[in-house]
C-alpha cells in the first residue's frame, strides 16, 4: 500500500513562492511516477504537474515556466516548488502516486491520493 503525506502549504502574497513537499511511504518509490492536482472551491480536481520514474515532466498550461516538479530518490519526497504565485493558483493541492505515467493526467484515474495541503494566494 502506498501513502501520500503533504506539506508545505500556506497564505502568501500575490508574486510569492512556496514549497510543497510529498512525503512517499510503501512500494517502491523510484518506480512509481508521481504528480500534482489541485482543487479550488467547487470546481474539479485538476492536473498541475507530474514526474516520471525516469524524471520526465510536464505541467499545465496554467502554471508552465512558474511551477518546478521534482523528485528525490533518495528521500522518497517530491516537490512542487511554486514562484510568482497568483491568487488564481488558490487551492487545496493534493499529491498524487501512479503506476502509469500517463494516467497522472487524468484525476479520475489515478491510484493513489494524499489527503491534500491548502494554498491560498492573496492579492
Amino acid at each position: 500500500q502506498v501513502q501520500l503525506v503533504e506539506s508545505g502549504g500556506g497564505l502568501v502574497q500575490a508574486g510569492g513562492s512556496l514549497r510543497l513537499s510529498c512525503a512517499y511511504s510503501g512500494r517502491t518509490f523510484s518506480s512509481y511516477n508521481m504528480g500534482w492536482f489541485r482543487q479550488a472551491p467547487k470546481k474539479e480536481r485538476r492536473f498541475v504537474a507530474r514526474v516520471g520514474s525516469g524524471g520526465t515532466t510536464s505541467y499545465s498550461d496554467s502554471v508552465k515556466g512558474r511551477f518546478t516538479i521534482s523528485r528525490d530518490n533518495a528521500k522518497n519526497t517530491v516537490y512542487l516548488q511554486m514562484n510568482n504565485l497568483k491568487p488564481e493558483d488558490t487551492a487545496v493541492y493534493y499529491c498524487a502516486a501512479d503506476s502509469n505515467y500517463y494516467r497522472l493526467r487524468d484525476s479520475s484515474t489515478v491510484d493513489y491520493w494524499g489527503q491534500g495541503t491548502q494554498v491560498t494566494v492573496s492579492s
